[in-house]
């Protein structure tokens, strides 16, 4: 069995006794699949969490006791070595909801008694058969909508639950010929040479038409939505984000990796950059802030055709001095 076979086999078993553990158990869960050491980093307001115990008493067990029943349901799953050759190792991508009956306070939203879903995407380090490193990223903002608050302006884009591919054939478990994620990764170190620096002589659509479909969509996060067509896309998320922002710093990520026909990449933080112009109803501050980001796509034929973002902007306003989580639910870091 290769690495990343064998990677996406500890992860799934990992899965399967998380998932159906008691919260009682779930450190015992995260103890027996991980790292004495393991790095955990996670959206506002958890940041880097060190330890499988931390992570099941800060994380992982306040969630559970608020989203009871809960259900994974993964939209996509791939695993390949990272390109990011300084970082390196093997690593699994899983995407999808956690699914469950929000019946318990969670960091100060209420509950609801219904159905909830908390988008999220996590990469996994795996070494010598142990989750050593995770980037767990999730929209919490999605889940305070969901729950009646309103932690943000409207928003350019449309607020939706996400669904997943459009083909429905993101659960890559079994092994994938090695030529498709070379394609796949090409495409997105293209599309990042082309976007990420911002300084193309081209228009913003015709810079989109090198690397994307024309029928793109972008599944951005709540508080910017997401959007159809690279007319659209140019519209209501890139354009304002660009004409919001100066002082881009260069992208750098902690890992970059592809399987099959989909790839992604993730960084702590994945850029910086200084609101100048106004973005998301709010006001230039000035003040340089860190994106972390996850980006989840989707190639067809020799170009992307979807993209699936997780941007921490609870963490970026809280760098401009404005605690959002607080601010909505009047309620402070980790309390229930």
């Amino acid at each position: 069995m290769s690495e990343s076979q064998n990677a996406k086999s500890i992860v799934r078993q990992f899965y399967a006794e998380m998932d159906s553990a008691s919260v009682k158990n779930i450190p015992n869960v995260i103890a027996k699949f991980c790292g004495t050491d393991l790095l955990w980093r996670g959206f506002h307001p958890f940041d880097e969490l060190c330890g499988p115990q931390n992570v099941a008493e800060q994380f992982w067990q306040p969630l559970r006791r608020s989203l009871t029943r809960i259900q994974r349901r993964l939209d996509v799953f791939f695993a390949g070595e990272n390109g990011i050759a300084d970082v390196g190792g093997t690593w699994v991508c899983s995407m999808g909801h956690l699914m469950g009956l929000f019946d318990a306070p969670w960091l100060g939203i209420p509950p609801t008694g219904k159905m909830a879903f908390l988008r999220y995407c996590a990469f996994h380090r795996v070494a010598d058969g142990k989750i050593t490193e995770t980037a767990m990223y999730f929209d919490l903002p999605h889940l305070m909508v969901q729950a009646g608050l309103h932690p943000f302006p409207d928003q350019t884009a449309a607020q939706l639950v996400q669904p997943g591919p459009m083909t429905h054939d993101g659960l890559l478990f079994a092994p994938q010929p090695a030529e498709e994620g070379v394609k796949t990764l090409a495409t997105i170190e293209a599309m990042i040479a082309d976007l990420g620096q911002w300084d193309s002589t081209l228009s913003l659509e015709d810079e989109l038409a090198q690397t994307w479909h024309d029928d793109m969509i972008w599944w951005g996060p709540t508080g910017i939505g997401a959007t159809y067509t690279i007319e659209r896309y140019a519209k209501q998320h890139s354009g304002p984000f660009r004409a919001g922002f100066t002082d881009r710093s260069k992208t750098r990520h902690l890992c970059r990796m592809a399987e099959g026909h989909y790839g992604g990449f993730f960084g702590w933080p994945n850029f910086t950059a200084v609101p100048s112009g106004g973005f998301m109803g709010m006001p230039a501050t000035g003040k340089a802030g860190e994106f972390r980001v996850i980006d989840i796509y989707r190639r067809s034929d020799d170009k992307l055709a979807e993209n699936w973002i997780f941007i921490d902007l609870l963490h970026f306003w809280n760098q401009q001095g404005v605690d959002v989580l607080a601010r909505t639910t009047g309620i402070g870091r980790h309390e229930n």
